[in-house]
């Protein structure tokens, strides 16, 4: 049964030739879970450091929290709109939590750059 949906076709056309690079061998397969990996370490660290550099909960604080989580759950809805559900799902699983670490992360960057380094 052929997808016809949005999100059938932006996966068929750019998720097919990674899952056919990935099934060449092994050592592909690895790679995308290493790299997956590195970016969710990459995240929980930006997220860590700028939440103890922000501070504890109080009432200007909890607001930036507040727009870092719903980076958060943005971006994982979007990514799993995106990402196939019928290939690959462990490792595109991975890289949707992973991104949205990373952008909740940013977020909280800009925010600490904007509102505590003036």
């Amino acid at each position: 049964m052929k997808d016809n949906s949005i999100s059938g076709t932006i996966s068929e056309k750019i998720f097919h030739p990674l899952k056919v690079w990935v099934e060449e061998s092994n050592d592909n397969w690895n790679m995308m879970i290493v790299g997956g990996l590195g970016l969710m370490i990459i995240g929980g660290i930006l997220l860590w450091v700028y939440s103890r550099k922000i501070g504890k909960t109080d009432e200007r604080t909890s607001s930036i929290y507040l727009k870092s989580s719903y980076t958060m759950l943005f971006l994982v809805i979007l990514l799993d709109v995106i990402f196939p559900k019928e290939y690959m799902w462990q490792i595109f699983f991975l890289f949707k939590y992973s991104l949205a670490f990373i952008s909740a992360g940013i977020y909280l960057a800009i925010r600490y750059k904007k509102d505590f380094l003036n």
